[in-house]
């Protein structure tokens, strides 16, 4: 490539970069002076725009872009100086040429053909009379409303550009020599007058994993410094030690060479104990500064990654303008806190879902204007967009004053498409109603259109909320609108996060998930069906042990008190005993390696400010979880409540057999050799009686109901803390295959029912556990 065709790809790209910014502020102005025609800062703003723009592709040479662009400036100038009026099919004209323009300037896209500048310039001129006054009406420029449909681009770096003040050209300009000094690329600015350099995502994860990892070092100082502080303080003690020993030497009489020893003693400690208070108070410093200057490089990383939200709402006024007027619709947006700093991760996987609810609320939403109009209602609809930061959440709501949704019409829709009974959908509440609009391929459209009808689009926002960890809620009023409000995180670096212990190990559940943490006394918990409850806010929550949905040991304080942290995603709500609050921290987020693959109920790891590891639990995939083991019944109870002494030092037994008189029979004879015994009626009463309470022996019959005795030991002996518990087997099955069987599953002892008398019972009891008292 010569230097001359270097020199013009240079140009080529520099005038890319002006034209994006550009046809922004395009795009801005022409939709605000839609609103108002006569604001003279937008038309000001708009007309150098299309100045700029015709001047720089002039010296490209670019010549559908001077015709386009001049074209346009003559339109604006005549709405500046009173000739024209604009009107919508003005505003409607100048928005295609500003698309135009941006298709003209961008490298690689398909090229323009001569045809449709000719075309374009034409359709303005005829907008346009010599003497500048508005001409005839002209039919509104074609829609080409796939153009609208399009999927959303991923989210671009916003360029800024610094360009200099514009002055009119000559018509005809000469590319400059290219001996000349090379022309500088300007730089991008921020409004706040920064350089923006483009930085590569992955250099600022590092940058921010570097950054927390100084900050977790500078933590560990501390250690020492506690250390030297009480260094300080021994030696104090010593030389005061010395000095008492002194006194009473003098009062018994010492001899010179004590005195001397003494003294030098007393010069040397004091020396030290100088040299150490200095070099303290220097490490003090020092570790002050360090940990000062480790926060403000932490910070400063993380602000790196946070972007304000205009940077996705580029272009959405115009979407939402733009369709509107293909539905024969007026609607403007209303937007508040486009300053809001999300983080650009974030910001990227929103940009779909903010999308396709802005399409909903202008389609499904606004109504027509007549239908407005008889409603008492003003002919243009609203959609108001709001971001605000909530308890280190990000906070969107959408919505708009349209007629709401038709809940008679949804509930014969749901009927209509057997997804409920009409019995059932008539009881089922406003909300449970309105979560049918989230099922995949779900719409109250009858036929499918090119805007909407198919069904994918509340379905797709859900999904990328979730894959979020955030929520999404739908209210709505009858004539009056709907709002939807979305809950993300910030930041999918950083979460802010509760640090609790389970079996001596640190966990983190995300605050985002959290209802409340609690204390639960011993009497709190009910039984409700079989299961663990407790009263919370008016409602029973279910309790589970973290330690078993975390699969290690159960925790052995003999504190009642429980810890409970009230856990809730979406509907399901759970209250997950822990042993210990550590208390709040802010992590920064480390994934884990991806060759463990998907870690069970947990999503990523972080260090703690002592730089021990603290793993970060998956409330979603927990929950999961906890369904699971409710379905097959395995949930483990709690049971916090002291036992008096005299019980503690009685052996206890479980006994579990489908049969009554067996029962009986065996609860009798152990009771009577001095033994607690308790009684399960097959082997998931059993299971469940097990994980309870405690037992010493487990006594158990085969053939069962529900679970039996092979199973049950089956699960016993993969139970960290119920594994190690003497189990012996009483069936009728005396055959070799049958008492090979039991024992393979675990069981310590065999016993055949048909053959076994009252001491042979006691006498293997005896030989398992021992006698009945400890």
């Amino acid at each position: 490539m010569t230097p001359e065709q270097m020199r013009d790809a240079s140009l080529l790209e520099l005038f890319s970069l002006e034209a994006e910014a550009q046809t922004q502020v395009l795009n801005e102005g022409l939709l605000a002076l839609e609103r108002n025609p006569t604001q003279a800062d937008q038309l000001e703003a708009c007309m150098r725009a299309a100045h700029s723009l015709k001047g720089a592709a002039r010296i490209v040479g670019v010549d559908a872009g001077v015709s386009v662009a001049h074209v346009m400036e003559d339109c604006l100038v005549s709405a500046q100086e009173g000739r024209l009026r604009l009107h919508p099919e003005h505003i409607d004209a100048l928005l295609q040429g500003t698309d135009l323009l941006m298709r003209i300037a961008t490298p690689g896209s398909e090229n323009v053909a001569a045809s449709d500048i000719d075309a374009y310039v034409a359709q303005l001129n005829e907008l346009l009379d010599p003497s500048g006054r508005v001409a005839p009406q002209a039919a509104p420029l074609a829609f080409d409303v796939s153009q609208l449909l399009l999927a959303p681009q991923p989210l671009v770096e916003p360029q800024w550009l610094l360009q200099p003040e514009a002055t009119p050209e000559p018509e005809a300009q000469a590319i400059p020599d290219p001996t000349r000094e090379p022309v500088r690329r300007p730089q991008r600015l921020t409004e706040s007058g920064e350089r923006v350099l483009r930085v590569t995502a992955e250099r600022l994860n590092s940058l921010l994993d570097l950054s927390s990892k100084s900050l977790v070092e500078t933590q560990r100082l501390k250690p020492y410094l506690a250390a030297l502080h009480r260094l300080k303080r021994m030696q104090s003690t010593s030389l005061r030690a010395l000095d008492t020993l002194n006194e009473q030497l003098k009062v018994s009489g010492l001899t010179h060479e004590v005195e001397e020893a003494l003294n030098e003693a007393r010069r040397t400690l004091s020396e030290s104990q100088q040299l150490l208070s200095e070099q303290t108070a220097e490490l003090d410093e020092f570790g002050w500064q360090t940990g000062l200057r480790a926060q403000r490089l932490y910070d400063t990383a993380l602000a790196c990654r946070m972007r304000p939200f205009a940077d996705v709402l580029v272009g959405q006024e115009r979407m939402v303008r733009d369709l509107g007027r293909v539905l024969g619709k007026q609607i403007r947006l209303e937007v508040d806190g486009e300053k809001t700093q999300v983080d650009r991760d974030v910001l990227e996987k929103l940009e779909a879902p903010l999308t396709h609810l802005l399409r909903n609320a202008v389609d499904h939403g606004v109504e027509s204007p007549e239908q407005r109009l008889l409603a008492g209602k003003s002919a243009e609809g609203i959609i108001r967009l709001r971001m605000s930061h909530q308890a280190g959440l990000l906070v969107v709501e959408l919505s708009d004053d349209g007629a709401g949704v038709d809940l008679a019409r949804l509930s014969r829709i749901i009927v209509e498409r057997q997804l409920s009974t009409t019995d059932t959908v008539a009881q089922l509440s406003e909300e449970e109603l309105l979560s049918f609009l989230f099922l995949p391929g779900f719409s109250l459209r009858d036929t499918v259109t090119e805007v909407s009808g198919r069904g994918v689009g509340l379905d797709a926002v859900q999904h990328m909320v979730r894959l979020l960890r955030g929520a999404i809620v739908l209210e709505q009023t009858s004539g009056q609108g709907s709002r939807f409000v979305l809950e993300v995180p910030l930041t999918l670096s950083v979460v802010r996060s509760l640090v609790v212990e389970v079996a001596d190990e640190a966990y983190a559940f995300p605050l985002a998930h959290i209802e409340r943490m609690r204390d639960l006394a011993p009497e709190d918990i009910v039984q409700v069906e079989g299961r663990q409850h407790f009263w919370d806010e008016g409602r029973h929550v279910g309790l589970v042990a973290a330690s078993q949905l975390l699969q290690r040991p159960s925790s052995q304080s003999d504190d009642e008190t429980l810890k409970v942290v009230v856990i809730r995603e979406r509907d399901a709500v759970y209250g997950v005993a822990v042993e210990r609050f550590i208390g709040e921290r802010t992590l920064v987020v480390l994934p884990l390696d991806p060759r463990l693959g998907k870690v069970q109920d947990i999503s990523a790891g972080a260090l703690l400010d002592d730089g021990s590891p603290v793993l970060i639990v998956d409330v979603e995939d927990m929950l999961r979880s906890v369904d699971k083991l409710l379905n097959t019944g395995r949930l483990e109870r709690i049971d916090r409540r002291n036992r008096h002494t005299a019980e503690l030092t009685r052996k206890r037994i479980l006994v579990v057999d489908d049969s009554l008189t067996v029962r009986e029979l065996q609860r009798k004879l152990l009771i009577n050799r001095g033994y607690e015994v308790a009684v399960a009626v097959d082997g998931m009463d059993g299971w469940n009686a097990l994980r309870a309470e405690h037992f010493d022996l487990l006594i158990t019959d085969i053939d069962m109901p529900r679970m039996d005795g092979i199973e049950l030991v089956t699960l016993l002996r993969r139970d960290n803390r119920l594994q190690s518990m003497p189990v012996m087997v009483v069936s009728y099955k005396d055959r070799e295959e049958d008492r090979r069987r039991g024992l393979d599953a675990g069981a310590d002892y065999y016993l055949a029912k048909a053959s076994f008398h009252d001491d042979a019972l006691l006498d293997a009891v005896v030989e398992l556990i021992g006698g009945a008292q400890t």
